[in-house]
């Protein structure tokens, strides 16, 4: 069961740029179930039991925060519900959702160089759309659905982990602008959708990082929309006019919207 009155985070791609530094940060905050395919995020786990040396009787303070790491191959039959479950059966529940995990592919040639981009498109849609949606819609019924006046009251929400690119042109990204695209659209319908048990749903669009704007802004971007009353909202991190301020989603250059 979840620990003390932590909330219980569930972030997919922990592995990776992102997924680390939000576990790294926030590891102490959160019980967090971290999903990945290979990396596992550099933080202490089930995996693993810590001792002092020179006194292994005494309680040591990473034990007491290690992350739930589950490694899935998102795409794969069944993993998405098989992440779900296990999570549930660990913490009893899950108060943020954190769609992460994405795949990116560029072809610098564009679309009609050869085949390439045509066989791009299920990678990026799979992992970048179809995810998001069966982990939201799974999620939903088998936790949160009968649960709105809990719901409420824990502030439940998703955070889809979207991108600038989904709003604007870049060369070489058409599949993967259209994913993130498509995203912003999910987390839009999504809200609309999960209102009616109390659960929110928003994106975060950030710029690229950690060159444009820092891995740490980012996640912190994530657990400010986890503690505000937003839904509905696609929000740039890192982008003008107001890149100074706009990790905080109050004052967030909204995107695309």
């Amino acid at each position: 069961m979840s620990t003390g009155e932590r909330r219980v985070c569930l972030i997919t791609g922990a592995g990776g740029t992102l997924g680390n530094v939000f576990c790294r940060s926030y590891y102490t905050d959160y019980d967090i179930v971290a999903v990945c395919r290979t990396r596992t995020p550099a933080v202490p786990s089930q995996l693993e039991w810590f001792v002092d040396p020179l006194d292994p009787e005494k309680p040591v303070p990473e034990n007491n925060s290690r992350v739930f790491v589950i490694r899935a191959d998102l795409t794969a039959p069944g993993e998405v519900e098989r992440v779900v479950d296990l999570a549930l059966a660990r913490f009893g529940k899950v108060d943020l959702l954190v769609n992460n995990a994405a795949h990116v592919q560029l072809q610098p040639r564009g679309i009609v160089d050869g085949d390439a981009a045509l066989e791009q498109f299920d990678p990026h849609f799979t992992l970048n759309v179809s995810v998001p949606l069966r982990l939201s819609a799974r999620l939903a019924q088998r936790f949160w659905l009968h649960n709105g006046v809990q719901n409420r009251a824990a502030n439940r929400n998703i955070v889809n982990v979207s991108s600038i690119s989904g709003s604007e042109v870049y060369p070489g990204q058409t599949l993967y602008s259209a994913s993130k695209a498509a995203l912003n659209q999910l987390t839009r319908n999504t809200a609309d959708e999960f209102a009616e048990f109390g659960v929110r749903a928003n994106a975060i669009a950030p710029t690229s990082f950690p060159a444009l704007v820092s891995t740490e802004q980012v996640a912190q971007a994530i657990v400010e929309l986890d503690g505000n009353d937003f839904t509905g909202g696609v929000f740039g991190v890192g982008q003008e006019p107001s890149a100074a301020d706009n990790a905080h989603p109050d004052r967030l250059a909204e995107a695309d919207r």
